[in-house]
C-alpha cells in the first residue's frame, strides 16, 4: 500500500495544477480560488514556499519555459511572468464564452500550450479544449462538460484528456510535430466519480486524482485499474511526479466545497501531500513562448 505524508499546512482553498520544473528543481502550483501562483522546493520532508504571484482573477494552470518564465492561465487571459517578474498578458480569449474560465493545461513537445475550460454558470455541454501556439489557437474539443487533466504518453503519440462532469478519460493520437490530432476515443468511464488531475509514469500508466473520494488511482494504458492511493482529504485535485529522478509524487487537495463537519473529519484538507509510488514519471515539456496577440 502506498502511503502519503503531509508536506504543507492545510491552507489552500483549491490547490491545483502542480508542475515540476526539473531544471530548477522546484514545484509550481496554483490556488485557483485565491488567484495565486506558488513556487516551492522540497526539503527535509516539507514543501517550502519561495514565492507567490497574486492575480485579480482565478488561476487555473501554469507552464514553465526553458528560461524559467511561468505561463499562467487566468480566468480568460494568458499571462507570462518573466524571471525578473515582469508580466505580459493577452486576453480576453475569443474562444471562451462569457461565463467560462481557463482550467487545467499542459505543453506538448514543441511547447504549444493545451488548456481546457469550465463554466462558472453551470453550462456543462459546450466547454472546450484549446491548443495555443505561435501559429495561433486551435479548438480541439467543443463539447466537454468540464475540461480537466491533460497528459501525454511516454512516446508523445497519445494525448489523454479528462472530462470531469461525465467522469471520462479520453485518448487520441497526437502528432507532436504538427499538433494535429486523431479521433477521440473513450478509455476510462467513471460515471459515479469526478476524475480531476492526471499524470503519466514512464511505463505509460495513468495516475488520476479522484475529486470527492480522496483517491489517486493508477490505471494501465488499457484502462484497467491497478492501484489506489488513499489521501486524507476528500477533494483530491491533482498530482505531479517530482524530484531529481521523478520518482516521487506531490498530490494537491482542496478545502473548498467541504462542510464544517467534513473539515472537522478531514482537517488536512487543503494540504499538499507526498508519496513514493515505486515508479518514475515523465518530465514535463517546457512552454515555447512567446505570447502572440
Amino acid at each position: 500500500m502506498i502511503s502519503v505524508a503531509q508536506i504543507t499546512e492545510p491552507r489552500f482553498a483549491l490547490a491545483e495544477g502542480p508542475v515540476w520544473d526539473a531544471p530548477r528543481q522546484r514545484l509550481v502550483w496554483v490556488d485557483i480560488l485565491e488567484g495565486v501562483v506558488l513556487v516551492g522546493r522540497l526539503e527535509n520532508g516539507r514543501l517550502h514556499i519561495e514565492s507567490r504571484h497574486h492575480f485579480d482573477s482565478y488561476v487555473g494552470a501554469t507552464a514553465v519555459a526553458e528560461d524559467g518564465s511561468i505561463l499562467v492561465a487566468e480566468t480568460q487571459a494568458l499571462t507570462c511572468i518573466s524571471p525578473d517578474e515582469a508580466r505580459t498578458s493577452i486576453g480576453p480569449i475569443d474562444a471562451l464564452g462569457r461565463d467560462d474560465r481557463l482550467n487545467d493545461g499542459v505543453c506538448d513537445a514543441h511547447g504549444r500550450f493545451l488548456v481546457g475550460t469550465l463554466s462558472l454558470a453551470g453550462t456543462h455541454h459546450s466547454q472546450r479544449l484549446l491548443q495555443v501556439g505561435p501559429e495561433g489557437m486551435t479548438v480541439l474539443d467543443d463539447d466537454l462538460g468540464l475540461s480537466n487533466g491533460l497528459a501525454f504518453s511516454p512516446d508523445g503519440a497519445v494525448l489523454y484528456s479528462v472530462d470531469s462532469m461525465p467522469g471520462r478519460v479520453w485518448r487520441r493520437d497526437y502528432d507532436q510535430d504538427t499538433g494535429s490530432t486523431g479521433a477521440r476515443g473513450l478509455l476510462i468511464d467513471l460515471p459515479e466519480c469526478t476524475p480531476d488531475g492526471l499524470a503519466l509514469d514512464a511505463s505509460g500508466h495513468l495516475w488520476l486524482a479522484i475529486w470527492g473520494l480522496g483517491e489517486v488511482r493508477c490505471y494501465a494504458p488499457s484502462g484497467e485499474l491497478l492501484d489506489t492511493i488513499e489521501v486524507p482529504a476528500p477533494h483530491t485535485s491533482s498530482l505531479a511526479f517530482v524530484g531529481e529522478h521523478l520518482d516521487q509524487l506531490v498530490i494537491t487537495t482542496a478545502r473548498s466545497e467541504l462542510t464544517d463537519a467534513q473539515l472537522a473529519e478531514f482537517p488536512l484538507s487543503g494540504s499538499l501531500f507526498h508519496a513514493e509510488p515505486g515508479c518514475a514519471g515523465l518530465a514535463t515539456f517546457p512552454w515555447s513562448g512567446p505570447l502572440v496577440r
